[in-house]
């Protein structure tokens, strides 16, 4: 099976990933219209070993501290998978599974397993981090580009948080939860009860963003795109609020873009 690209169907919809490219879906097209932006820093990426910002690339494991690239100087940004080839594991018509192992500068060893599952109306992904070793913290989140303009027509944003995490100067959260305020946004939400988020197109599509989890991303500061980031943990959350994969327990998150034509 090739790791370039992977095209998957499922009524009006057309999926493609791309194990080769940081294991992103890289398109997605409804009745051939696309909606993801275009190119390899696009597409859809998948956000792990972390989330967004972790703070000068630092984090603990008990006492001991490591140090990551600061790809986003003075931080380090969105996990280490999207830069790597992924392998592919099965596909079907409507399914692709593919799979990373964990290698530097992530100090520890472990596999990421990835599930692009298309049906008619929707698409599901599901990530989980696995270790036979060492147990380590991690988060696991999803990176979509929408495009912000189809067929002419620009999208509306919908969502009811019940707070904003607070951002400081350094774009990290402070510690403090705030009422949400109005956008443009490059900030993070709690959804207790689940990350909900609307994209509407006026009088061609209505697309949804659910996932369990319960921050979200909302970035829709650039001209060309919005991105909607479900998420396990807050920027930062390798040190603020660590979710720990051990041999017995790995971590697991979904999230589901679902659609219906306006």
């Amino acid at each position: 099976m090739s790791n370039d690209e992977i095209t998957l169907t499922a009524g009006e919809a057309e999926v493609t990933v791309t194990p080769a490219g940081g294991g992103r879906v890289s398109g997605l097209r409804v009745d051939g219209v696309q909606l993801l932006r275009q190119g390899e820093r696009y597409g859809c990426f998948p956000m792990v070993p972390w989330c967004g910002r972790t703070r000068e690339g630092r984090f603990l494991n008990g006492g001991v501290e490591h140090r990551l690239p600061l790809n986003a100087p003075p931080h380090a940004i969105h996990g280490t998978a999207r830069d790597g080839a992924w392998s592919v594991a099965r596909v079907t018509a409507d399914e692709a599974v593919i799979t990373y192992d964990l290698t530097d500068p992530w100090p520890y060893t472990g596999r990421v397993t990835q599930v692009v599952a298309l049906a008619p109306g929707s698409l599901t992904l599901t990530m989980s981090v696995e270790t036979y070793d060492s147990s380590f913290p991690a988060q696991i989140g999803w990176h979509p580009w929408f495009n912000r303009t189809l067929n002419g027509t620009d999208a509306g944003l919908a969502f009811d948080a019940a707070w904003q995490e607070e951002r400081g100067d350094d774009h990290l959260p402070t510690g403090h939860r705030v009422d949400p305020k109005s956008g443009p946004w490059d900030d993070c939400f709690g959804m207790p009860e689940g990350v909900d988020v609307t994209l509407t197109w006026p009088g061609l599509l209505e697309l949804k963003v659910t996932s369990p989890e319960k921050w979200v991303v909302v970035y829709d500061e650039q001209e060309a795109a919005v991105c909607v980031e479900p998420q396990t943990g807050p920027p930062n959350g390798l040190n603020t609020l660590p979710r720990l994969v051990t041999p017995l327990e790995p971590l697991e998150a979904t999230t589901t873009w679902s659609w219906r034509r306006l």
